[in-house]
């Protein structure tokens, strides 16, 4: 099995963790100082309404960690396994997870949303790449 490909996995998994730790790290004390009170049947989303967008970012930029970046784990590991991976696999991979880490800092720090979204396209078409190699190796 090729393991070029498996670092950038593990970083991408690493840095979801690191956005998870600083999500919590300010909206635990945002609902706090909010006295935002846990209630099961109100909808998680009116829960946090109240809270200031630089708290929602984090939340909401985790929860695009969870989303595509599925999908470059799946293949990431298909290439790796059919051990078809070279070095241009492993810098598309590396691309894709600076992108992503890029994308993270935008969503998080300024939200500015035509940065954001040049580096989701950007990432996408290393996604795509890693698609087209991963379907080479297996059909």
């Amino acid at each position: 099995m090729d393991q070029n490909i498996l670092a950038p996995v593990v970083a991408l998994a690493g840095w979801s963790l690191v956005m998870w730790v600083w999500m919590y790290a300010t909206r635990l004390p945002a609902m706090l100082k909010a006295r935002i009170k846990l209630d099961p049947t109100v909808p998680p989303a009116v829960l946090t309404s109240t809270l200031p967008p630089r708290v929602r970012w984090k939340a909401d930029n985790y929860n695009h960690l969870m989303e595509q970046p599925t999908i470059f784990y799946a293949l990431a590991l298909t290439l790796a396994v059919a051990g078809t991976e070279d070095a241009l696999g492993a810098w598309i991979a590396w691309a894709y997870v600076g992108l992503r880490i890029a994308h993270s800092g935008v969503q998080a720090l300024i939200n500015i949303i035509a940065v954001r979204f040049f580096l989701f396209v950007v990432s996408s078409l290393c996604l795509m790449a890693l698609a087209v190699r991963a379907a080479m190796a297996v059909f």
